[in-house]
């Protein structure tokens, strides 16, 4: 069973990228829990609809989600630090807040895991976009084929 609206986001240690180049350990809770947060979720960094439409979509229209209010976008993927360092740097997506979910922990507990075995991938996450305002997710929009609900503009629409 998964999370759902009305949900608090769930408290658990993930990884950042430190300044120093080296995996920091943050909670989720922390990171994710005040202010209005957007967090969209990938199955994988560098992979072709994450990389080619899913986070363009976030590049191209932080401005506009700053301008609705959102304090924080954050992108999560059961990805290594380094791995979700270098797509950010590769896409020009620094004022997106890259989240490592390496053992896929916040993931199991968001209730969104994906069996990617079929592709080689093993556990992953689902596709998709989550509002978070002080803790508590308030639109929750997942995936199920395409990249259209998880949208920058789909949520901008749920936003507004």
């Amino acid at each position: 069973m998964g999370v759902e609206v009305g949900d608090a986001i769930p408290n658990v240690e993930i990884r950042v990228l430190g300044d120093d180049g080296r995996p920091t350990p943050v909670n989720t809770g922390d990171i994710l829990g005040s202010g209005k947060v957007v967090l969209f979720a990938v199955p994988g960094a560098f992979t072709p609809g994450c990389s080619n439409l899913h986070l363009p979509t976030y590049t191209e229209g932080a401005a506009d989600l700053a301008g609705a209010g959102v304090d924080l976008v954050a992108c999560v993927a059961v990805n290594d630090v380094w791995v979700m360092g270098a797509w950010s740097e590769a896409y020009g997506a620094q004022e997106i807040q890259m989240l490592s979910d390496g053992n896929g922990e916040f993931t199991a507990a968001m209730g969104l895991t994906m069996d990617g075995s079929g592709a080689g991938m093993g556990s992953r996450s689902k596709r998709y976009a989550a509002v978070i305002e002080d803790g508590v997710i308030t639109h929750l929009a997942v995936e199920e084929g395409s990249i259209d609900v998880s949208t920058c503009s789909a949520v901008l629409g749920a936003i507004s």
